[in-house]
């Protein structure tokens, strides 16, 4: 018996779609029916940690889920990701006896997977994206693989398609591929997390309960009974993903703003062609998209764009000179209600304020201030919290210390 530990522990990034996945051409496959591209979050502040240990005295798989254990074998995409790495391991260990290399058989042990999530689980922001990109990074990286990142991202998304995004870094393309067998669905870098370091995001959580509606069952709702998402696959999404491939390149903000709202409503436009309709913004969400308009009319110019996904949770992007009104504006409007703690509800990652009690209190800039007033309060909780990031790196492989797994093999962290 071997007396080594082969373990990884990963953590993977949050990606946000600007120009949007929605829709399957194979369900089984997780085959979109478009191409999309995101915008990687940093790590410092979203992100999933995964630990996997292979023993051969371990009875069977095991999964831990932010300290609870789940049944691993109740997920058929999760089952899925684990023996499409276990057959390419397999065939890495065959390869290596040919060439009379000794390899442990990892692909025949049994695995102890742990996974955390330092934000909320379902609620809009991704977390089955870096989830299954953590899983996928962990399993390449104690299995040993050789292949490159963009191929290890089909694996990723047979878990979930957008966490074939979460495996690179900056700004991803998900490339829709044509192949039956989905070959050529995979993720490729745009650019780099360097291309833009101005560029920052601020997250507006206006729900963290899960959706009441997956993505799953929305988007397959929308393929069978929405007469406009034909006519945004076959003609808005391509002109869509060309124009926005040229605004990162450039880093044109104004251009790449316009496409990333205008993308999102028309996402949640199709959402409501759906029939039924599917309404996954809410009050609060509208209010921001309103709020939004309203800054970029003060500043004379497009500083401010929005996006959400599959929830009510809103996602701005500015670069770093308009970041500050931006929040400040943000955070006047939409106060936190006495039960949350200053730091808990805008953890000022960037020090935009003195301290975090005076989040909501400052308004710097004599228009926003204005603006601010004219809008006025909304009820104190409507925002439950709020994250100011930036682009981000790809999946990161972290040291035997940060595994989140003990001696025995167990979750450090498990609750009853």
């Amino acid at each position: 018996m071997s007396q080594k530990t082969y373990e990884a522990t990963v953590t993977a990034p949050v990606n946000i779609a600007v120009i949007k996945y929605w829709g399957k051409r194979n369900s089984a496959l997780i085959l979109p029916t478009n191409s999309s591209l995101s915008v990687t979050l940093s790590q410092d502040h979203l992100s999933t940690r995964t630990t996997i240990r292979a023993l051969p005295e371990l009875a069977k798989d095991r999964l831990w889920l932010n300290g609870v254990e789940e049944d691993i074998g109740a997920s058929k995409r999760l089952v899925n990701c684990i023996t499409t790495a276990r057959t390419l391991r397999a065939e890495l260990e065959r390869k290596l006896a040919q060439d009379g290399q000794a390899a442990e058989p990892l692909s025949t042990w049994a695995l102890h997977v742990c996974s955390e999530n330092n934000f909320p689980t379902a609620a809009g922001l991704a977390s089955s994206a870096s989830g299954y990109a953590a899983l996928v990074s962990a399993l390449g990286a104690l299995f040993g693989l050789q292949q490159s990142t963009s191929e290890l991202s089909r694996v990723a998304r047979v878990g979930s398609g957008s966490a074939c995004r979460s495996m690179f870094g900056g700004f991803v393309a998900w490339q829709a591929g044509v192949a039956a067998d989905g070959h050529d669905s995979l993720a490729v870098q745009v650019a780099g997390r360097q291309h833009w370091p101005s560029l920052q995001a601020l997250i507006l959580v206006a729900s963290d309960k899960k959706k009441a509606i997956s993505s799953t069952t929305g988007m397959q709702t929308t393929v069978e009974t929405s007469d406009l998402f034909a006519e945004r696959v076959r003609a808005v999404v391509p002109a869509r993903m060309e124009a926005m491939q040229r605004a990162i390149a450039e880093r044109d903000f104004g251009a790449f703003a316009e496409i990333t709202m205008r993308d999102s409503n028309q996402f949640h436009a199709v959402c409501l062609d759906t029939f039924p309709p599917i309404a996954y913004m809410n009050d609060v969400s509208r209010s921001i998209v309103s709020l939004v308009h309203a800054f970029n009319a003060a500043r004379g110019r497009v500083a401010a764009a929005y996006t959400f996904d599959a929830g009510p949770n809103a996602v701005i992007y500015a670069l770093a000179d308009d970041m500050r009104d931006l929040v400040e504006l943000m955070t006047f409007c939409f106060p936190r209600d006495d039960a949350t703690l200053a730091a808990a509800f805008y953890p000022d990652s960037f020090q935009i304020f003195d301290s975090p009690d005076q989040a909501g209190q400052r308004l710097t800039c004599p228009d926003v201030a204005q603006l601010a007033e004219a809008v006025g309060k909304f009820p104190p909780g409507s925002v439950r919290r709020i994250i100011h990031t930036e682009v981000g790196d790809g999946p990161r492989v972290l040291s035997a210390s940060e595994s989140l797994l003990n001696a025995a093999g167990m979750p450090k962290h498990a609750k009853e």
